[in-house]
């Protein structure tokens, strides 16, 4: 299935880092990931579906009520898109705010980059 580079990104932010539910994550990240994608964050680099599932899932278990919403639409510029968002509990101030970059092939992830910006 080919995704819209801008859905490709919603999706990952809420179907794969806002899961809590392993296997709704993994049939996310199996839908909208290539198999060889890779997942780059701050702490690290993330290679495979296998490796991108093991992290999504220890991410959300250190904040399992946290929601990533986004703050603005997202944007697309070639292969690649990229959307600002916020994250937290559901109702209170955002704890941090990043942006996700993502390059796509053939309606799917091949790269994933989350940033880390201030909140404003």
């Amino acid at each position: 299935m080919s995704h819209s580079i801008s859905t490709l990104l919603i999706h990952s932010l809420e179907d794969v880092f806002g899961e809590n539910d392993p296997a709704r994550r993994r049939a996310a990240i199996d839908e909208i990931f290539h198999e060889d994608a890779v997942y780059y964050q701050p702490n690290g680099a993330y290679r495979g579906r296998d490796e991108i599932h093991r992290i999504a899932g220890v991410i959300k278990v250190t904040h399992p009520d946290f929601r990533y919403q986004p703050i603005a639409p997202p944007e697309e510029l070639g292969d690649g898109g990229r959307v600002q968002w916020v994250s937290g509990s559901p109702g209170r101030v955002p704890a941090y705010a990043g942006t996700a970059f993502i390059i796509a092939r053939d309606g799917r992830i091949a790269a994933l980059y989350h940033f880390f910006d201030k909140l404003r």
